[in-house]
């Protein structure tokens, strides 16, 4: 498969090393507004660039016929009007706050957890999620994507980023060190309190 890879940082990097021992060629490596993007040769995209830039490549991978498939977070206030280019222009798109196994099993488990402590009397929940500081939007994706399925089974209708606000989950986010991912989420009452966390 001839791969064009968008935004050639951390993940970038490892997508191209796993993509060339498995036998895949990287027909473009774009990681700037100047870098040329050789469409015509690929078979697929891949974006892990940044919020600024990922719509413009998402766009552009559908008017040229790429199906593209993208991971970068930060960028979601535009994910609906990326949604209805890709029907519109007929193309592939697949997009997922994350793309870890784990992850995806934490996502489930919080969505049942939520959904046992919909209607139980005295608990707030809130969410940490602590990543390295090279990390550029907060919260990040995956919080996002926990705190909508909290949302989605619970009387909250809001998430805020670091502030409790009636009928919203608060989520704290920390950019520390070389963190690669921690989400926690906090069901806490005057009594105890119940937490799930997964650890990149």
């Amino acid at each position: 498969m001839k791969i064009g890879l968008f935004g050639y940082g951390k993940m970038g990097k490892m997508i191209e090393q796993l993509a060339l021992e498995r036998g895949h060629e990287i027909v473009g490596r774009i990681d700037s507004p100047d870098d040329p993007a050789p469409f015509q040769k690929m078979d697929v995209a891949i974006d892990f660039s940044s919020p600024d830039a990922a719509f413009d490549n998402i766009s552009n991978c559908f008017t040229n016929g790429v199906p593209v498939i993208c991971g970068t977070t930060g960028w979601l206030n535009r994910y609906e009007e990326a949604v209805s280019l890709c029907k519109k222009e007929g193309a592939a798109f697949l997009y997922a706050s994350n793309f870890s196994l784990g992850v995806n099993l934490f996502f489930q488990l919080n969505e049942t957890l939520a959904k046992l402590m919909n209607g139980v009397p005295g608990y707030k929940a809130e969410m940490t999620e602590i990543h390295h500081t090279q990390k550029l939007d907060a919260p990040s994706g995956t919080a996002i994507t926990l705190a909508e399925g909290i949302i989605n089974n619970s009387a909250y209708t809001a998430w805020t980023s670091g502030k409790v606000e009636k009928d919203s989950l608060p989520i704290y986010s920390e950019r520390t060190g070389e963190v690669p991912g921690t989400h926690k989420i906090k069901y806490e009452s005057a009594v105890d309190s119940i937490e799930i966390v997964h650890t990149a």
